[in-house]
């Protein structure tokens, strides 16, 4: 009869010659085993301090963001609430089903989450544009939306220009805007950097009472509600930016989910 018993077995295992083919084997077995019995500990153990760091960063990357905003950072305080992110399908105006803000930057890697956009409807020059967004939202005690936080982009004059827009809780008034990435003439487009230019669209109305968008950096000083001081020579960039505001805020952007956040329905 066949001794089967583990102690037994283990003590001809060891007996056996270290050149031993068998031996070998057995003990490359028994060290992956141990190896992947450690792992899966250790993920187990980590998992609660993975997902709190990976909580911290989104906070802190929260805040970064906030802190780019002129004036921003007083408006959140002043209007309480708590700040969260969710990913946007872009053309419900809703959140996203299966895209986490985890899992967003795999889901643009595949082509099927870009919609291409006709010359007639890109305003921005993108050539398409994703189907999802990660957008942050500030929440009044009521749980009622109080501040949007967009990402915007669109093609300036040397290359892309990367934004971020607040708007107030009626999604009309603009709150602030910062630039996250430009490569615009120094001295001239590149000054859409400037604090001092950028502070001038917080109260900026991007829409009038029937909806429609009437947002416009002017050629030269502001003539209405609706518009920001142009840039003395750079047409092209100002220009850049008026078409990138209206298409995010349109039909093709963030028009849906704006329209459904004045509905109470988000």
């Amino acid at each position: 009869m066949v001794d089967l018993n583990p102690i037994n077995l283990w003590r001809r295992l060891l007996a056996l010659p270290n050149e031993s083919r068998t031996k070998t084997v057995a003990m490359a077995f028994l060290v992956s085993g141990i190896c992947a019995l450690m792992v899966s500990g250790a993920t187990v153990l980590l998992r609660p301090i993975q997902t709190a760091n990976r909580a911290a960063e989104q906070q802190a990357r929260l805040e970064a963001l906030v802190a780019g905003i002129p004036g921003m950072s007083t408006l959140l305080e002043q209007s309480g609430g708590s700040l969260g992110t969710v990913v946007i399908d872009l053309a419900r105006g809703a959140a996203a089903v299966d895209v986490t803000p985890e899992t967003l930057p795999g889901a643009l890697d595949d082509t099927a989450s870009w919609t291409g956009l006709e010359p007639s409807t890109d305003l921005a020059g993108l050539g398409s544009r994703p189907n999802y967004a990660q957008i942050y939202l500030l929440r009044d005690d009521s749980g009622d939306v109080s501040l949007a936080i967009l990402p915007i982009s669109g093609s300036g004059y040397n290359g892309p220009i990367d934004a971020i827009l607040a708007l107030e809780d009626d999604m009309t008034t603009i709150a602030g805007l910062a630039i996250t990435e430009q490569s615009e003439t120094p001295g001239l487009g590149a000054r859409i950097e400037e604090p001092a230019w950028l502070s001038q669209f917080r109260g900026t109305k991007v829409s009038d009472a029937s909806g429609d968008i009437r947002f416009a950096v002017a050629r030269g000083m502001s003539g209405n509600e609706y518009e920001v001081d142009g840039i003395t020579g750079a047409t092209r960039t100002s220009n850049a930016i008026t078409r990138m505001v209206r298409f995010w805020l349109g039909p093709q952007g963030y028009g849906p989910l704006i329209a459904a956040i004045q509905r109470g329905e988000f």
